[in-house]
C-alpha cells in the first residue's frame, strides 16, 4: 500500500501517542476548511448513516491530528433521512455554502439520484459513499459526482451466479418501488435470466408498507425456492417476519440494503441463514481494515461503523488528500478527483472512470450465522455444517 493517507494518519496517531503537544498550537495558524457528510442520521436506516458519519468524522479528526496537514478541517454533518426531498434540501444547504469545499454524500440511492443535479449546479465535488444505483454516476456526465463503492450491477451479477450455483431454480422477487428497489429488481432479473433461474412472480411494494400478506400469500402458492428482496432493512425485517407467520420456508435473499446489525436485531432468530451481497469486503479483510477498526474503537463512538463505514472513511480521506494537494478550491478539487487512478485505500484500489465511478468492484457474499453477518466462505454453511433453506 502506498503511504498516502494511511501513512499520514499513522504518523499523526503515533505523534499523539508520544505526547507531542505542538499540534494544537500549530492548528491555530491553519486556515479552516469545511467539508460535508450527508447521510441518513435518523429513520429506519440510521444505523448505517451514523456509522458512515462516524467514519467520515474519524477521517477528519485524524487529519486534524496530523501536524503536517496544511489545513484545519471542520465537518458539517447533515441528515438526509433517506428521503429524496429532504436530501435535496440538505444538499442545497451544503452546496450553496461556499465555505463547503466538497462532500461525502448519501447511502440511499433514491436520495443520491435526487441530489446529483444540485452538486452539478453549484459545482460542489461530491463522493458517494454507499448508494449503489448505477444511474447515480452513469445517468449523467457531471464531473462533480464520484462514487467509491461499486454498483448494484456488480452486486446482482454475483448474487445470481452464486444462488444458481447453490442449486436454487425458482424465485419470487419483492422490491420496493423506489429507484433503489426497482434497480435491484431490474439488474437481478437480468443476471438471473443469464444464469438460468426462473422468476415466478415480481411484486413492487411501497417503502412504508407494513402488511405483505397479499404478496406473500401469492408467493406461497407459487412455492418458490427463494424469496428475493430488493430494498432496505426496515421492509426486509417485516417481510422476513411475515414469511414465518405464513409458513413460507423459502430461502430469504437480500441485497446490500439489509446488511446491517439492525436487520439482525429486527428479525431476531429468523435472520439466521439470510444471504446478501455487498460491495467491498469485511473490515478485517480490507487493506488497512485493522488500522481503521483500531482507530474507530479508540475514538469511542457509541455505534459501530456498519458495512459502509469504511467507504465513508475512504471517501473522506480521498477528499482531504485532494484538498491538501490542490488547495480548498472546488473546481481544482473536482478536477483532481476526476484524475484519481490506482489510488490505494482501505476499501481497495480506487480508479475513477469517465463517469466518476470506481472501476474496481469487489463483491462479498454474506450469510447470517449465530446473530452475525459472516463472509460466506468463512461460514458453516459453506463448509456444509449448516444448510440453507431447501438445500
Amino acid at each position: 500500500m502506498k503511504l498516502g493517507t494511511i501513512g499520514a494518519v499513522t504518523s499523526a496517531a503515533l505523534a499523539l501517542a508520544l505526547g507531542v503537544a505542538s499540534a494544537p498550537a500549530m492548528a491555530k495558524d491553519k486556515v479552516t476548511v469545511t467539508v460535508a457528510f450527508i447521510g441518513p442520521l435518523s429513520g429506519g436506516v440510521s444505523s448505517v448513516g451514523l456509522g458512515g458519519r462516524n467514519s467520515a468524522k474519524l477521517a477528519v479528526d485524524l487529519r486534524n491530528q496530523d501536524p503536517e496537514a496544511k489545513y484545519e478541517y471542520e465537518l458539517l454533518a447533515l441528515d438526509d433521512e433517506c428521503k429524496p426531498n429532504v436530501g435535496v434540501q440538505v444538499a442545497t444547504r451544503a452546496a450553496s455554502n461556499r465555505d463547503v469545499v466538497a462532500g461525502v454524500t448519501h447511502y440511499c440511492s433514491a436520495v443520491a439520484m435526487g441530489t446529483v443535479d444540485v452538486y452539478h449546479k453549484f459545482g460542489m465535488p461530491a463522493v458517494v459513499w454507499g448508494a449503489v444505483l448505477p444511474d447515480v454516476t452513469y445517468g449523467n456526465s457531471y464531473p462533480e459526482v464520484h462514487r467509491v463503492n461499486g454498483t448494484m450491477i456488480n452486486q446482482n451479477e454475483v448474487a445470481a451466479e452464486f444462488m444458481t450455483d447453490q442449486g436454487y431454480e425458482s424465485w419470487v422477487i419483492i422490491h420496493d418501488t423506489t429507484d433503489y428497489g426497482q434497480g435491484h429488481q431490474k439488474y437481478f432479473s437480468e443476471a438471473l435470466e443469464k444464469n438460468g433461474g426462473e422468476i415466478l412472480a415480481t411484486f413492487g411494494v411501497t417503502a412504508d408498507q407494513q402488511d405483505f400478506t397479499a404478496e406473500l400469500t401469492q408467493a406461497k402458492s407459487l412455492n418458490p425456492d427463494v424469496i428475493y428482496f430488493g430494498g432496505l432493512t426496515p421492509i426486509g425485517v417485516r417481510i422476513r417476519s411475515q414469511m414465518e407467520k405464513l409458513g413460507i420456508d423459502a430461502q430469504f435473499e437480500g441485497t446490500s440494503g439489509i446488511v446491517s446489525d439492525a436487520y439482525i436485531q429486527g428479525a431476531g432468530d429468523l435472520a439466521e441463514g439470510t444471504v446478501a451481497f455487498i460491495e467491498g469486503a469485511p473490515i478485517a479483510k480490507l487493506p488497512g481494515g485493522q488500522y481503521f477498526q483500531e482507530q474507530y474503537d479508540k475514538a469511542n463512538f457509541d455505534s459501530p461503523p456498519e458495512a459502509y463505514g469504511p467507504f465513508a472513511f475512504a471517501a473522506m480521506n480521498l477528499v482531504l488528500d485532494k484538498i491538501e494537494e490542490v488547495g480548498p478550491d472546488r473546481r481544482k478539487v473536482r478536477d483532481a478527483l476526476n484524475a484519481v487512478e490506482g489510488r490505494d485505500s482501505i476499501v481497495g484500489e480506487i480508479t475513477f472512470d469517465d463517469h466518476g465511478q470506481n472501476a474496481v468492484a469487489l463483491i462479498t457474499k454474506f450469510v447470517v450465522q449465530d446473530g452475525k453477518w459472516v463472509v460466506w466462505e468463512d461460514s458453516e454453511y459453506a463448509s456444509g455444517e449448516r444448510k440453507l433453506s431447501g438445500m
